[in-house]
């Protein structure tokens, strides 16, 4: 603890005598400052003991003592030292009131006490205070060592929250609480995940504190990680503001948790590669190969129905929602205790993940996300267009090792869907399920339709028949004349004047089913038109 006015008052070689302000005695004192100035309040920093003897105060004036103890304590003046005997026999009265009005402790100063033994002895109680505070800052640097060493983070977690007489939680990539010490904090510092997603916004070293009428502790935030994207975050919560040694072992807590989140990183980077591997041995229909890379690191994931999911930027090179994505995919995965293969490949990333598995509904959650997100910016006009270089990604049907290489075509052709479409996420199975005709939407497809019957609506525009309309009956009644004549209200022999004439625009023979086909789609693409 560093020295307070009730040590010093305490200190037998000094003989203070208290004369005011007995209920302010526990105050720290930051230093004891000589000075006979009238003003001495420029020259505070505050937490002083001011030491006098009055040489160029009016000290028997009870207003100039009133607006004198007034700055002194507006300036952070923590208490005033008299010394008697030198121009004043006693303190006088008029001081001591203004103190005691004030609530400023007002400690009497023998003559036999010089000011420099004050001065030493406050000079040396913060030195050895000093001494504590980095004494017991390496014995919890040793001890948080020794945790990170045997026990891992939740070991360094364990020590921290003792050594701060409070708690500590580790959060992953994702904001989501990895571990907390001791157990009851975890329900404390889940309330703070939207904090820790701010932080998560700033580059890496960062901090913050959380703290407040609103808040039942003063918690602090600190970023994990070297990259440009913070890989994890701690939280410390306590009664007050840490102290010296804490702050030493707060700061030794972040350099072990930062080292173990980078090897981690490493030991991350080596299981991608063998990841890559993994999938690469799978498309190439490889699946017993494949297994046995896998190994114990991949294996359960290959021995249940899993899905392929495949993301990209919706146009350039890949950015930052990759890296999001991933890290979701991942944290999920890892929380639920689930493998998931997550691979960059070029400008898209790859994840091959359990069915019905988190990492596969956290993808779900965090593409619905973007697309609230990319929704809320095309209807705000005024803020430019939408962010078109934002996350697009397919998934595929449940599938096995040995139809990976299907299921990687159907995870392209959903996201090839998706980016037509202008959507962030599709999902194969919802194509299969459905119907063609929303495809039919693509402008290309429309383009193709409008030129294929530009030549029939041009006849029509004449007046000389209705052919658009007929062949339109005559293609949903299967070629029946009668039935599709029936229909258009004509005879049969008037429609099949009327599907001659279309053989003879078009210069295609309707006997053809491709030819009926295209049309029939033609018709279906200018139907809302």
């Amino acid at each position: 603890m560093p020295p307070t006015l009730a040590s010093l008052v305490n200190h037998s070689a000094l003989k203070l005598t208290v004369r005011a302000g007995e209920d302010h005695l526990d105050v720290p004192v930051r230093w004891a400052h000589v000075s006979e100035l009238a003003d001495p309040v420029p020259y505070m920093e505050g937490g002083e003991l001011l030491l006098i003897t009055a040489l160029k105060l009016d000290a028997e004036d009870r207003e100039a003592m009133r607006r004198y103890v007034r700055r002194l304590v507006g300036a952070g003046v923590v208490g005033l030292g008299f010394a008697v005997g030198v121009n004043y026999d006693e303190t006088p009265e008029p001081l001591v009131d203004a103190c005691a009005q004030e609530g400023l402790p007002l400690l009497e100063v023998p003559r036999r006490t010089p000011f420099l033994a004050i001065s030493k002895a406050v000079s040396a109680a913060i030195a050895a205070d000093q001494y504590r505070a980095v004494t017991a800052g390496f014995a919890a640097q040793r001890e948080l060592t020794r945790q990170a060493l045997g026990a891992g983070p939740e070991g360094v977690l364990g020590a921290l929250a003792a050594q701060v007489d409070g708690w500590a939680a580790l959060y992953d990539a994702s904001g989501a609480v990895v571990a907390a010490a001791p157990e009851w904090a975890g329900r404390r510092a889940a309330r703070l995940t939207a904090e820790v997603e701010r932080l998560r916004e700033r580059p890496a070293p960062a901090s913050s504190v959380v703290g407040g009428p609103d808040h039942e502790d003063r918690v602090e935030l600190h970023s994990l990680g070297t990259g440009r994207r913070p890989r994890a975050a701690l939280a410390v919560g306590t009664a007050a503001a840490l102290g010296t040694a804490e702050r030493y072992a707060v700061h030794s807590a972040i350099a072990l948790l930062t080292l173990t989140t980078e090897r981690s990183r490493s030991l991350h980077a080596a299981e991608q590669r063998v990841g890559t591997a993994v999938l690469r041995m799978l498309l190439a229909g490889e699946p017993d190969h494949a297994r046995a890379v896998a190994g114990d690191l991949y294996g359960a994931l290959l021995d249940a129905p899993f899905r392929m999911i495949v993301a990209e930027s919706a146009s350039g090179p890949a950015g930052e929602h990759l890296d999001e994505l991933a890290e979701t995919v991942e944290s999920a995965a890892a929380r639920a205790g689930e493998a998931v293969l997550v691979v960059p490949e070029g400008e898209r990333l790859v994840v091959l993940a359990a069915d019905e598995g988190a990492a596969v509904a956290a993808c779900t959650a965090y593409a619905a996300a973007r697309e609230t997100a990319r929704e809320t910016e095309r209807a705000r006009p005024e803020q430019g267009r939408a962010d078109e270089d934002g996350l697009v990604v397919g998934l595929s049907a449940p599938t096995g090792p040995t139809a990976a290489s299907a299921a990687y075509k159907q995870a392209e052709q959903a996201l090839s869907v998706a980016r037509r479409r202008g959507r962030v996420f599709v999902e194969h199975e919802q194509l299969a399920a459905g119907s063609v005709l929303p495809l039919l939407a693509d402008d290309a497809v429309k383009a193709f339709a409008d030129g294929l019957l530009r030549a029939l609506r041009e006849h029509d525009a004449t007046g000389r028949g209705d052919l658009v309309a007929s062949l339109r009956a005559w293609l949903s009644r299967h070629g029946q004349w009668d039935a599709a004549a029936a229909d258009l209200g004509v005879h049969r022999h008037t429609l099949r004047y009327r599907m001659r004439r279309v053989e003879e625009i078009l210069g295609r023979s309707l006997d053809d089913p491709d030819v009926r086909m295209e049309l029939w789609l033609a018709l279906k693409a200018t139907a809302t038109e």
